[in-house]
């Protein structure tokens, strides 16, 4: 069967690098038009001009490096970090001491929360702190003593980053915690989807086995005996073993990723011949319900197709053939049923009824326990899995009622739906 792969990325830091970069160049022109609306009154001008224009080049020259985490290496926030302080260094040297005294902008000005910001993205809270660290003692000495408007401004830099590096944190353990539990969740449905096929196929035919070779005797006895062994081995793997992670989270700093792989329908189920209620690809559930039909099982359907889709027809008509198979292991070999389709205006009801013994009370949970699933799976399980419920009604000495329900529309898998007892 051909399958698909979908990527779906979930990063809430990516839109802070796009804001970040935003943010640089902005701030770059900001402190260049600071300069040249004062110019003249800088002692030195030739050395702010020399500075903004290598300010200019490297702020557009690492654009891609603050494009994402990855890009974003401790070789360029050391470097983009000295530029910063460079710069603030340099205004004593390229402004006149009486505009510094009364708390003239720096060079780079607001250009330098940016580089700390960039450690607050790319490493949290710690190296924001430890940048905006850095920043506090170089403006100090930049103005000779820890002024007011100094401390204010340093303060409002270090308490922001280190906040942004808090919530980056905070964010990309979500993100992790998410991803495993796509994972689980992944993995058990995988784990229930292959859990159905073997008790509808294998574990039946082990069960088949036993039964026959301990009526047979002789070696079919012994034979029996091992069937029943491997019958037991394979209920407890299928309860409770491992099924490989089908997705998978990479690269925390960039967010985490999930691959999902989508199976579609098989292309061999489609019925393309009827289209005329608006539903592409429907079959009639009708013509798959019909070989169940025979001398002890009376179907009673609608005189109009019951068009559903294909994967929904395929698994609500294999939880009818799971019901059945139940009337027969259950309640014996002489057991009539009744299958009843319903078609409603909004989803499919088929009820499985029998005349059998019923079930006595607290049976159903033992058999779980016991690793039997056939109503767990291969009956609630499926429906679950198309959006639908089942539902179980037994009381002893008057049979079993199986419901089951779709809807006509595809729904997505919810777990809290499909809350039927198990068998």
């Amino acid at each position: 069967m051909a399958k698909r792969e979908r990527v779906m990325r979930m990063s809430v830091e990516q839109p802070l690098w796009r804001a970040l970069t935003g943010y640089r160049i902005l701030t770059m022109l900001y402190a260049i038009g600071l300069f040249a609306s004062t110019n003249d009154k800088f002692a030195r001008p030739w050395v702010a001009v020399a500075y903004y224009a290598v300010l200019a080049v490297w702020t557009l020259a690492t654009i891609p490096r603050v494009a994402n985490a990855a890009n974003c290496t401790k070789g360029f926030l050391a470097a983009d970090l000295t530029v910063a302080l460079a710069g603030i260094l340099l205004t004593r040297v390229a402004d006149a001491p009486e505009r510094i005294d009364a708390g003239g902008p720096t060079l780079p000005s607001i250009w330098t929360a940016g580089a700390v910001l960039a450690f607050a993205i790319k490493g949290g809270w710690r190296w924001a702190a430890f940048a905006s660290t850095l920043v506090a003692g170089v403006n100090i000495a930049e103005r000779g003593a820890p002024t007011r408007d100094t401390v204010h401004n340093v303060l409002l830099v270090c308490i922001a980053s280190i906040a942004i590096g808090y919530v980056v944190e905070v964010a990309r353990a979500s993100e992790r915690t998410l991803a495993r539990a796509l994972e689980i969740e992944a993995a058990t449905r995988e784990r229930e989807r292959l859990a159905r096929d073997i008790h509808d196929s294998v574990l039946q035919v082990l069960a088949m086995v036993q039964r026959r070779g301990t009526a047979l005797g002789g070696e079919a006895a012994e034979l029996g005996r091992m069937a029943g062994e491997q019958e037991v081995a394979l209920r407890t793997l299928v309860s409770g073993g491992l099924v490989p992670v089908s997705r998978v989270s990479e690269d925390a700093a960039q967010g985490a990723v999930v691959r999902a792989v989508d199976d579609p329908d098989d292309p061999d189920d489609l019925d393309t011949s009827d289209t005329s209620d608006g539903v592409a690809h429907a079959v009639d559930l009708r013509a798959l319900l019909a070989p169940y039909a025979g001398s002890k099982v009376t179907l009673s359907e609608p005189g109009a197709p019951v068009r559903l889709a294909p994967l929904t027809a395929r698994e609500l008509t294999a939880a009818v053939g799971a019901a059945l198979d139940n009337v027969r292991r259950h309640a014996g070999e002489s057991a009539r049923a009744w299958i009843l389709v319903e078609d409603e205006s909004d989803e499919v009801i088929v009820t499985v009824r029998d005349d059998g013994p019923g079930i006595p009370e607290g049976r159903l949970a033992q058999a779980e326990g016991e690793g039997r699933l056939g109503v767990a799976l291969s009956i609630r399980g499926r429906l679950r899995d198309i959006g639908g419920t089942a539902d179980l009604i037994s009381v002893p000495g008057q049979g079993t009622e199986v419901e089951l329900k779709v809807p006509k529309a595809p729904k997505p898998s919810m777990d809290s739906r499909g809350k039927a007892e198990k068998r």
